[in-house]
């Protein structure tokens, strides 16, 4: 699984809007990823798009899409701590699938 991973990874780097993505798996055999954008429409648009399509064509199913606002973010690698207002402006989001 990380090979896959690996391998499509670097073609995020052009996605508009996308902040950050984790790629995710675990041993049950799930897998997916964390999103963060820089508004909810951009998550709306990218998830409404051809990736949608891979996704169904790839794996016979449409994803499970849930979408998160982020208050508040601790990165211990910056050791940096940032806070996020409520949605009355754009603001980072977050989306799993």
């Amino acid at each position: 699984m990380p090979r896959a991973f690996h391998a499509i990874a670097p073609g995020f780097q052009e996605v508009k809007g996308l902040i950050s993505k984790h790629f995710i798996w675990s041993e049950s055999g799930w897998a997916g990823g964390v999103y963060q954008w820089q508004t909810r429409e951009d998550a709306e648009r990218f998830y409404s798009g051809p990736w949608l399509d891979g996704i169904v064509e790839r794996y016979g199913m449409r994803p499970q899409i849930e979408l998160y606002e982020v208050f508040a973010l601790t990165d211990n690698t910056r050791g940096a701590v940032e806070l996020f207002e409520p949605v009355e402006r754009e603001g980072a989001w977050n989306s799993s699938t």
